[in-house]
């Protein structure tokens, strides 16, 4: 969360990805940073222990989120 706020002070955009267990943490978060808006995409959990195959397909499944996110 911080390289994202970090991106977004200079003027880039930037997009949170974690995955669903961390929903919470990344709302507290942003606020504390005071960027409450950070876009963010969550994948399902867990990704510990993923094959590289089942990597690919969680980043194929939220790719066009991702890319959403960051075009706004």
């Amino acid at each position: 969360m911080h390289d994202i706020a970090d991106l977004e002070l200079r003027g880039l955009p930037g997009v949170f990805v974690a995955s669903e267990e961390f929903v919470s943490a990344a709302d507290a978060q942003s606020q504390a940073l005071g960027f409450p808006t950070i876009r963010r995409v969550f994948t399902s959990h867990p990704i510990q222990d993923r094959t590289d195959d089942e990597m690919k397909s969680l980043a194929d499944e939220v790719f066009e989120e991702i890319l959403a996110a960051i075009t706004k």
